[in-house]
Order: C-alpha cells, then sequence, then structure tokens
C-alpha cells in the first residue's frame, strides 16, 4: 500500500470539491472539527454561562448610554422649550404674619415687606464687590448655573451633611424673584431652565441689580437699600465697605448675623464679616493694606414699628427664633409672609404677667433714681406636664428695650443653680469625701471663705459667703434656705463637677451656655443661662424629672395647609427620687429661708433665689405642681449696653432675688392659677430625706442674720449685718473638737460633741433621725 494518503470522496478525481481543512495554513492537525466547538460561520454561537450572563455586553452597555444621552437631550429641550419666563412671583409683595394667642385672639401682625428698588449703579462698587465675595466670586464669568457646585450640595443633603447651597447668584435671582423658597425637584428644575434663559436674554447688571433688590437681609428689610437703612440708618449710596461686607454678610443668616438682636451671636457674624473681606482681597478687589485698617461697623439700634411695641415684638421675634431653630420653617420662607401661627401663649396668664412687673417694678421707677433707667425685667412660665410656654415677659417695650430679656444669654443664674447640684448628688447617690450619703440633712461645714477640698488637698477655691457671714456647722436644707456658698461649692466638689454639668443638661440647660462649666463654681451660678432655659429646668424638677423641650408654637398654617410639628418626647434624665427630693429643700427656702415673698401665691410652692455677680441681676425661679416661672430684674444701660448693678434702684439698698423677683412670681402665680384648685406635691424622696426634729440650741448659723440671704456677689448692702464680716455664729459656738478635715461634712461620734448633737443616722448621714 502507498504511504500517500487516499483520496476522499467528493475529491477533485470524482468531480466534487473536497472539503475545506479549517487547520489549513494553522499547523493544526487535521480532522474533524474539535467537540464543542462549531464550524467557523456557524449562525449559533453558544450562550454565556455562570456570572457572564449577568454583565451587559459591549453592545448593550453603548446602546444603554446612547439611549440615556438621547433622553437627557431630549429633556433638556423640551424642559427648556416648554418652560418660559414667568411673571415676577406675587409673593414678592409678601403678606404679613399673624400671630394669636392659643385661645385664636390676636397678638401681632409682623408688618409689611420694606423694599425699596434701585439701580445698580446707585450701589458703591466696593459694595457689589462685598456681596459678589460673600455669595458668588465668579459671577461675571460663570454660566447661568453650576452644575458642578449643585451636584455636590446634592450630594453633601444625601449623604447627611445637611443641606447645602449650589445656587448661582442667577438661581438664587430667579427663585426669588420668579418661583419661591419652596425645597422640590420641580421648583429646583424650573430655577434651572429659568435661569438659563434668563442668562441669555439679560445682562449680567440686570441679574445682579435684580438680586440686590429681592434678597432678604433681616430685620423685614428685603433688599440692599432697605438693610442699609435698617442697619445703619442710611442709603446705599453712603455705605463704606466695612458696613457693605456686614450686609452682605447677612445674606447668609439673615437674623442670626444681627448682633444688636442677637448679641450671643456676635462672634459668628465677625468671622463672616472677616471671610467677605478676606474674599475681596483675595479677587484683588480691596488692598491688603486697606484691609487691615478696617474695624467691625456695630450696626444701629433695631427701629421697629408700633404694630410690634410692647410685649408684640418680643413673642414675635421669640416665635421666629423658635421656628427656625426647630427647623418648622426656615427663614426665608417665613418672611415670604402669608403664615398663620398660634402659640402656645395664654392671654389670661400673659397679661397676669404683665401686670405683675407693673406693680412691682414699672410703677416703681423713678425720673429722679438714675438707677431706675437701668432696669430691666425678663419672665417666662412653663406648664411642666405638657411643656408649653403660657406667658412671656420680654421687656417695658419692644419698640424701646428690643433685646428679649426672656430669651438673652448673658446674665449670671446666680444661686437658682444651687438646686441642680443636690439634684445631681441625689441622682448619682453621691457621698461626702468621707463616704456619707448627701441628704437633705447631711452637715457641712459653712464657714465663709472655707477652702473647697478635692481628693487631693485644697483646690486653691474659697468662696465668700453672702455678706461674709460664716455659719458653721449647717445641713444641706439650711445650707439652701440661707443660700451658702460654702456648702454648695463643696457639694459640687464632692458630686463632681462634671456630673453636676449633666445633671443640669439634662434638666433642660442647653449644652452651649457661656460659661457652664465643670468647676466648684458651677455652683453658684456662674452660667448665663436664659430666663427661658431656667424655667425649662425648673419645669423638669416639677413633673418629676421628666423633661421634654419647651413648645411655643401649638400650629402654624398657610392657606389652610398646616406645618409639621416636631413632637414632643419626654425622658426621665433624673430620678424621680432626685427631683422630689429636690422640690423638698425648695418648699423649704419658701416657708423658712430666702424665698419667704413666695408665699403670696397663696399656693403650695418651691423656689430658690438668685444673685448674680456684683448684683447686676436678681432671680426667683420656682413652682408649683402646675406651673413654673422664673423671674429676674437685670441691669443694664440703655445707653452702652454694659451691665449694671441694681444698687439704689426702685428705691432699694440693693435688688435681691427674695425682694421684687420673688414678689413679681407670687403676684402672677396667684393671678395665673386663680379658679383652679390647690394642688400639693405629690413627693417621692430619697431614703433619709425626713426633716429631723433638731434638738434645742442646735448651731446651724448665726443667730441674727436679719433676712436670710442668698447668693455672694457684689458689695454689702448700706446697712452692714449684725454679725461682723467674717465672724462666725455667735450662738453656739462650734463644737469643740477636730473638724473632718478631708470634707466640708462634719461627722463622727468621737470629736467632742458633734455626734449628739447631730446623731448618725442608718444610711451614715448626720441628722437623720426620721428615715
Amino acid at each position: 500500500m502507498s504511504d500517500e494518503p487516499q483520496q476522499q470522496s467528493g475529491g477533485p478525481g470524482n468531480g466534487n470539491r473536497a472539503p475545506r481543512d479549517p487547520s489549513a495554513g494553522t499547523g493544526a492537525p487535521a480532522g474533524p472539527t474539535a467537540p464543542g466547538r462549531k464550524k467557523k460561520g456557524s449562525r449559533n454561537r453558544p450562550g454565556r454561562t455562570g456570572w457572564r450572563r449577568a454583565v451587559p455586553t459591549w453592545r448593550v452597555t453603548l446602546a444603554t448610554l446612547l439611549v440615556s444621552a438621547l433622553i437627557l437631550i431630549g429633556g433638556f429641550i423640551a424642559g427648556y422649550q416648554l418652560v418660559g419666563i414667568p411673571p415676577a412671583n406675587p409673593t414678592a409683595t409678601a403678606q404679613s404674619n399673624v400671630y394669636l394667642y392659643k385661645d385664636g385672639s390676636f397678638i401681632a401682625r409682623d408688618g409689611e415687606i420694606n423694599r425699596q428698588n434701585i439701580q445698580l449703579a446707585q450701589v458703591p462698587l466696593n459694595v457689589q464687590h462685598a456681596v459678589l465675595a460673600a455669595e458668588d466670586r465668579s459671577f461675571y464669568s460663570e454660566r447661568a448655573v453650576d452644575i458642578k457646585a449643585m451636584a455636590r450640595a446634592g450630594w453633601n443633603t444625601l449623604t447627611g451633611k445637611g443641606k447645602q447651597g449650589g445656587s448661582t447668584i442667577t438661581q438664587q435671582f430667579v427663585k426669588n424673584y420668579y418661583l419661591g423658597q419652596e425645597q422640590t425637584l420641580m421648583r429646583k428644575a424650573k430655577e434651572f431652565f429659568i435661569a438659563i434663559k434668563l442668562n441669555r436674554e439679560v445682562s449680567k447688571d440686570q441679574i445682579f441689580e435684580g438680586y440686590l433688590n429681592t434678597s432678604y437681609f433681616g430685620r423685614n428689610a428685603y433688599g440692599i437699600q432697605a438693610a442699609a437703612q435698617a442697619y445703619y440708618g442710611k442709603d446705599i449710596g453712603r455705605i463704606t465697605t466695612t458696613e457693605g461686607a456686614y450686609l452682605a454678610s447677612l445674606l447668609n443668616a439673615p437674623s442670626a448675623y444681627d448682633v444688636v438682636v442677637h448679641p450671643e451671636n456676635k462672634a459668628a457674624a465677625v468671622a463672616r464679616w472677616n471671610y467677605v473681606l478676606d474674599g475681596m482681597v483675595k479677587e484683588n478687589w480691596l488692598s491688603a493694606s486697606e484691609r487691615a485698617t478696617m474695624r467691625f461697623p456695630a450696626p444701629n439700634k433695631v427701629k421697629t414699628s408700633t404694630g410690634l411695641s410692647g410685649q408684640r415684638g418680643y413673642i414675635v421675634q421669640a416665635v421666629k427664633d423658635y421656628l427656625t431653630t426647630h427647623k418648622i420653617i426656615d427663614e426665608d420662607t417665613l418672611a415670604t409672609g402669608g403664615y398663620r401661627i398660634t402659640t402656645t401663649l395664654e392671654k389670661e396668664k400673659q397679661n397676669a404677667l404683665v401686670k405683675a412687673v407693673n406693680d412691682n417694678v414699672m410703677s416703681m421707677t423713678s425720673t429722679e433714681r438714675p438707677a431706675d433707667r437701668n432696669v430691666r425685667v425678663g419672665g417666662a412660665s412653663i406648664d411642666p406636664s405638657n411643656g408649653r410656654v403660657v406667658a412671656m415677659y420680654g421687656g417695658i417695650d419692644y419698640t424701646k428695650q428690643y433685646v428679649n430679656n426672656a430669651t438673652r444669654r448673658d446674665y449670671q443664674v446666680g444661686s437658682t443653680f444651687k438646686p441642680f447640684v443636690f439634684t445631681s448628688a441625689v441622682a448619682n447617690r453621691s457621698t461626702t469625701q468621707h463616704g456619707r450619703r448627701i441628704t437633705p440633712n447631711t452637715v457641712y461645714d459653712g464657714t465663709n471663705r472655707r477652702m473647697v477640698r478635692g481628693p487631693n488637698g485644697p483646690t486653691g477655691y474659697a468662696p465668700a459667703n453672702e455678706d461674709d457671714i460664716s455659719y458653721g456647722p449647717i445641713t444641706v436644707r439650711a445650707a439652701t434656705d440661707k443660700s451658702v456658698n460654702a456648702v454648695y461649692a463643696q457639694m459640687a466638689q464632692d458630686v463632681g463637677p462634671g456630673n453636676v454639668e449633666d445633671t443640669a443638661i439634662g434638666l433642660g440647660i442647653p449644652k452651649n451656655t457661656p460659661d457652664l462649666t465643670a468647676s466648684p463654681s458651677i455652683a453658684l451660678g456662674t452660667a448665663t443661662a436664659s430666663v427661658l432655659d431656667m424655667t425649662q429646668a425648673y419645669a423638669t424638677l416639677a413633673n418629676h424629672g421628666r423633661h421634654g423641650t419647651y413648645t411655643l408654637v401649638d400650629k402654624i398654617s398657610k392657606d389652610a395647609e398646616e406645618l409639621a410639628l416636631p413632637g414632643r418626647h419626654t425622658k426621665q434624665t433624673v430620678s424621680r427620687e432626685a427631683a422630689d427630693t429636690t422640690t423638698s429643700i425648695l418648699q423649704s427656702v419658701v416657708e423658712n429661708g430666702s424665698g419667704t415673698a413666695a408665699q403670696g401665691a397663696g399656693r403650695p410652692a418651691a423656689g430658690k433665689t438668685g444673685t448674680a455677680e456684683e448684683d447686676k441681676a436678681a432671680w426667683f425661679a420656682g413652682y408649683t405642681p402646675n406651673l413654673a416661672t422664673v423671674i429676674a430684674v437685670m441691669g443694664q444701660d440703655p445707653d452702652t449696653g454694659v451691665q449694671k448693678p441694681l444698687y439704689g434702684a426702685l428705691g432699694l439698698s440693693r435688688v435681691n432675688g427674695g425682694g421684687t423677683p420673688a414678689q413679681i412670681w407670687a403676684q402672677y402665680t396667684g393671678a395665673a392659677l386663680s379658679g383652679s384648685s390647690i394642688e400639693e406635691f405629690n413627693l417621692e424622696l430619697e431614703r433619709g430625706a425626713g426633716e429631723p426634729a433638731l434638738p434645742t440650741g442646735e448651731g446651724t448659723g448665726p443667730t441674727n442674720t436679719g433676712t436670710p440671704p442668698e447668693t455672694p456677689s457684689g458689695p454689702p448692702p448700706s446697712t452692714p449685718p449684725t454679725s461682723p464680716a467674717g465672724s462666725g455664729p455667735a450662738t453656739p459656738a462650734p463644737p469643740a473638737g477636730p473638724l473632718d478635715g478631708g470634707s466640708a461634712d462634719i461627722f463622727g461620734n468621737d470629736n467632742g460633741g458633734i455626734g449628739e448633737l447631730f446623731p448618725q443616722g442608718a444610711d451614715g448621714t448626720l441628722g437623720t433621725t426620721n428615715e
């Protein structure tokens, strides 16, 4: 047989073409097609298997991108064609907002829109640059919309970084003039297309002019001309560069950066002002040398319409702050007007509070006494069961004294803070440095200027008592009655200043309250909480330790559509025993201590007096089972705004918390609760908190102190106390034998008589004879 391969059937020898060898020219072995593979040119390709089936092919991906691009282009073209430039928004002439009492009766209307349109040429170039530096530095070179900024803003909002602004000046003008402030996708889409069309049809100068005329600057001023008048009392053409930078700063947070209405926000406002000027330097609109000489230009006092006279303006401002702070509605939207706002204020209680202040303060002032011109009063009243603010006193007249004395946070609260120290002691089951539980009957050393001692010895802090009186051994209950600083400073150290701070915050004192610092001095009330803050905290005590934030708005609606209000959630922030035991010693303050004037309410009451440093403010904070109220009388120079002592005001040598504030509290509380049944306190006290019958001759203070004193601050009254300053109690003298050197509490049955005078109770405290 030949070694040559045999011809296959169908080859050339039989007249048929041989099938093509697919391996020809490739070096692959000849033969039939390998299993699992199809011949080239086959129409039936094998399907992908496994995870590859879930991955789109490049053809599908390309097709999807092309279709998406066509949809976007088509949508853009359709939107551009369909969305036209509308006429000016009717809200450009916004309605007034109406404020009502809880019963629907009228309080105030916040006035007509204050706007005066001007031409761009009337605005000084440096002021124009200031606005651009604050809001949109690339305005004249950028497109109508900034896609990157909008995407960044949307991403920040979605990722929880808060609502972010991504709008150009053109978009902001479109929103202000043609649309509205609603936060909806439809409004944003319209804004997008109108801005693009507007940018093609009018000049940048025209857009900028419209923006300056429609923007809100606070103080009910719409447009930069109205703002110039509202803040500096002159036309925009006379506004300086520094003043223009402040007006530009207001665009970021109109009312919050008003340093006259909110002096506590001055640091933030100045920081924004610096940002604007530094931006002008960066853009070469202002020289660095000129910038270095500039100083912050304080705006003028607020000028208000008579429609906000009396208490009306204070109420309106407080309600606005409440709505915006709680993010119920933003400031710009509220400013468009048309809202019907029903407050929680009760008309009869509001009138009763105003009358009590007039009877006890305003009617007592005289133009012949210089000190009387410095007198200010703040008051707030809350229903503990629901947190509703039922009455508020901001000042004599909003058109004369524009700062709300009920909400300002710049006066020390004095000894009205002391109850929070004791509450913290009970809540944390605190002990003295010798392991004795702190109860109302624990005995401390009330010696004047006694050094506070910590675990490692003296702390260097030795506070003076009121009028430098020394009390010697004294129970916590008696020390509260007499507001003994030496005792409470040591107690704060024993409890832990950090624990005291946490308890105060839990009761309702804002965490960011100025001078709320964790040190023994916290007990003396160096913090500057507002009257409303303190009322909230005392309402928590009245509500047996359950705290819920106060509410000032009952309902808000526009065009018959109600806005959602935040729900009120209460929480047991301190134990009921802690709150109720504090109430028991504050009842003693009203019955036997510095707050006896509060008995004039004719109701079971608990309360505490307080005086700020140098007698610049006098406080009374108190409550019945169903009403918590705080009153503060403050001293402030009406011209300079500087805090002033109250010596000689109202014809008194000094104004203290147990005097005028407690008298206002008593008159108001009696009137506010008139007609309602008398309710007693229902208290659950800590173990060992009952008041013992002390033996005859027990030494808890000087025998001739006169009216029980309160917080030490400032010089003594013109009539010196009977006991010499710095002297100890006349009778009885402190018992012989060593005091407990590690702490201010006094105990021990081996110290030559103290144990007999103050028997040790079963829980280790002293004087606890009736657990």
